[in-house]
């Protein structure tokens, strides 16, 4: 009996290798952009215990109550897929002393996990480039932040993303705002959806949240967390938004914004887009002053952003700002004994001398006719070419694939010059 077809999980998919190229140029722009600003790689284990996003994001909010991946292992303990990255990233530094008294600008970049329903753009293993700074207190270091994530879409080309900051304030500043905000929804209890009413009591803030269109009216009257802020939560946004308007950053205060995570304080912000339907947000973060003392540090000042990579690589693909497959730039076409010989060193002396050339070197035998179907197929620019002539002569010809231009015969000496000279090399010339 035929075996049954074994097919990968529910909204975790291959990324094949003609998606590669819109991959990497995604990571290497962006990370090209956060070495510039100074910014350290970090990598973090997948797995983490269970308890550390407990205490990090909330009991009570939707990621560990419902879309946290969590198993015990052969010792019982309760552990998780990771959903996010702060929370493992804030355990790093506390476990190896990197934060108290220091400053760490990082970045990482992989695979979150979230049992939720998938959607384009939105999956169950998606991948995030996060950023988190410890140890800074001030303004500036919110602003260096968005201002990174603004030349992010400059470098990429991306447009009509705009930007929405807000003020959660104190943990002091949230829980007085929390009490007239559980007064006034108690009062249009009736008008609560089921998850709101759940919320109530648990998260009331996530409720300003909502996306269901009936709430809006109920919600646009609600008390505004702004006119609860403390005074330095207040000075500190205000020193944030002008530091925007000097750089020339066009953003809207969005007193609904509050983030899903209950770890955030003061400083949050996101980048949203209307071109992706209903998920909207390609970049979010915020202040989270507190998260260190709750995992086990000592009280540090830090800040970081999220921003999932599916779903700038939709968004690229509709503004036509996605590279294009990875080309090769040559094509290696060999006939007989001698020259197989001379192109295999020829092939290797080339990739020395020319770091980023992509050369392919032709498989499988069979004639010219053959081996230039491939070349072509191949979408290569040049055709090198060695055949008895050439191994005599100890040349190379030349043959321009994509051009209109006459083959030219260079010595083996030459061939390097001539093809950096020809075609642009480097990972991201198909841009």
């Amino acid at each position: 009996m035929k075996a049954a077809k074994i097919q990968s999980i529910r909204g975790m998919h291959d990324i094949l290798p003609a998606q590669q190229a819109a991959w990497q140029g995604l990571e290497s722009t962006v990370i090209e952009v956060l070495e510039g600003y100074g910014y350290q790689q970090i990598r973090l284990p997948l797995v983490e215990k269970t308890a550390l996003f407990s205490r990090a994001i909330g009991d009570v909010t939707d990621i560990v109550e419902k879309e946290m991946y969590t198993f015990d292992d052969r010792n019982g303990d309760s552990l998780s897929l990771r959903p996010e990255g702060t929370a493992g990233c804030v355990r790093s530094m506390v476990e190896h002393g990197l934060v108290h008294n220091q400053i760490q600008k990082l970045w990482y970049i992989g695979p979150m996990f979230r049992h939720e329903r998938p959607q384009k753009g939105r999956y169950r293993q998606f991948h995030q480039l996060g950023v988190e700074v410890f140890g800074l207190d001030g303004p500036d270091i919110d602003a260096e932040m968005i201002l990174m994530t603004a030349r992010f879409w400059k470098t990429l080309g991306l447009k009509n993303i705009r930007l929405e900051l807000n003020s959660l304030g104190s943990s002091a500043a949230r829980a007085g705002y929390r009490e007239k905000l559980v007064d006034y929804l108690q009062q249009h209890h009736d008008q609560l959806d089921e998850d709101s009413r759940r919320r109530l009591t648990e998260n009331p803030l996530r409720i300003l949240d909502s996306k269901n269109p009936n709430m809006a009216d109920l919600l646009a009257g609600a008390p505004r967390l702004a006119d609860s802020l403390d005074d330095e939560s207040s000075q500190h946004f205000a020193d944030l938004c002008a530091i925007l308007d000097r750089a020339g950053i066009a953003y809207q205060v969005n007193p609904r914004l509050v983030r899903g995570l209950d770890y955030y304080s003061k400083t949050v912000f996101e980048w949203v887009t209307d071109e992706l339907g209903a998920q909207g947000t390609v970049c979010a973060g915020g202040r989270y002053d507190a998260l260190v003392e709750q995992i086990g540090g000592k009280a540090t000042a830090a800040i970081g952003f999220a921003m999932g990579l599916e779903r700038l690589l939709v968004l690229l693909e509709q503004q036509e700002q996605q590279a294009s497959a990875l080309t090769p730039h040559a094509y290696l076409i060999m006939m007989g004994e001698q020259a197989e010989k001379m192109g295999w060193a020829l092939s290797e002396s080339l990739r020395d001398q020319l770091p980023g050339l992509r050369l392919l070197v032709h498989h499988g035998g069979g004639g010219f006719k053959r081996q230039f179907k491939q070349a072509d197929k191949s979408a290569a620019q040049l055709a090198l070419i060695i055949g008895e002539d050439e191994v005599s002569q100890k040349q190379v010809s030349i043959k321009f694939l994509r051009q209109d231009q006459p083959q030219l015969t260079v010595s083996l000496d030459a061939v390097s010059e001539t093809i950096k000279n020809r075609v642009p090399l480097g990972r991201r010339d198909t841009r």
